[in-house]
C-alpha cells in the first residue's frame, strides 16, 4: 500500500504531518520531525519528486539519504526536526520525552506555515497529522496508526527523524568509540549488551532504562 494525502485531505490546509525515531534505543536523544507542504503542492510531490516516500521502516539507509535532502531542499516545503536528550528521557519517561520533542518540531514549523502559504491561511489552525497514538500535547492534531505507511506527510516525517538520529548516532561514534553506534545506532543488540558488559554506560546512555541501570549495578 503507497502512501497518499487522504489525511491531508480530511484535514485540509494548512496541515503538518510528524513522527518520532529513537524511543527503543538503549543510548541517545529521541528525535522527531514535523513536515508541511500546501496540498497543491504536495498533489503535485506526491506523483513526482517525493513518488518514492514512504514509511522510513520500509526504505534503505541510501534511499532514505536521499529523500530527506530532496525533502529538505523542495520548494515551499516547510520543516524542522527536534529531539529530547537522554537526561529529559531518564527524568520525564521514554513517552514524556518523546511527546516533548514532537511538541518541539511543532513549535518550529507552525511559527513559519504562514510565510508559504496564502495570506488567509496565516490565522488558520494548522492541523497535525501523528503517526501512532494520540498527543494531547499536539493542538489539533490527529493520530494515524501506522501513519508512517498511509500519509505523505507523516512519511516524509519519519524519513527526517530517522535520518536525523542516525546522523547523531555517528557523532556518538565519534566521540565513544567502542560501543558501536554507527552500527546498532544504539538499538538493544548482542554487540551493544557487550559493549556495556566491557566499558559500561557512556555519558549518552538512558539510565532509566533497564539493561543500563543493570550495567551500572557494582559486581
Amino acid at each position: 500500500m503507497a502512501v497518499s494525502l487522504d489525511f491531508e485531505h480530511q484535514l485540509g490546509d494548512p496541515v503538518m504531518g510528524i513522527d518520532e525515531a529513537g524511543r527503543g534505543p538503549l543510548a541517545g536523544g529521541v528525535y522527531a520531525a514535523a513536515v508541511h507542504v500546501p496540498l497543491a503542492r504536495a498533489e503535485e510531490l506526491l506523483v513526482g519528486d517525493w513518488a518514492a516516500i514512504n514509511d522510513s521502516k520500509k526504505l534503505s539507509p541510501k534511499k532514505r539519504d536521499r529523500l530527506a535532502a530532496a525533502i529538505k531542499a523542495t520548494e515551499g516545503c516547510v520543516w524542522a526536526v527536534a529531539s529530547a536528550s537522554p537526561a529529559e528521557i531518564d527524568k520525564l519517561n521514554i513517552l514524556r520525552a518523546t511527546h516533548l520533542a514532537m511538541k518541539r518540531a511543532w513549535e518550529k514549523v507552525v511559527g513559519q506555515v504562514g510565510a508559504v502559504t496564502a495570506p488567509v491561511a496565516k490565522t488558520a489552525t494548522v492541523r497535525v497529522l501523528v503517526d501512532g497514538l494520540p498527543v494531547a500535547s499536539l493542538p489539533d492534531s490527529t493520530n494515524v496508526i501506522k501513519g508512517d505507511a498511509k500519509s505523505l506527510l507523516i512519511a516524509a516525517a519519519s524519513i527526517l527523524a530517522k535520518t536525523a538520529r542516525d546522523e547523531d548516532c555517528l557523532r556518538l561514534e565519534r566521540l565513544y568509540p567502542g560501543y558501536g553506534f554507527a552500527q546498532h545506532k544504539g538499538y538493544p543488540t548482542p554487540a551493544h549488551y557487550a559493549a556495556l558488559a566491557k566499558l559500561g554506560p557512556c555519558p549518552e546512555h538512558r539510565r532509566s532504562f533497564a539493561p543500563v541501570a543493570q550495567a551500572l549495578l557494582p559486581l
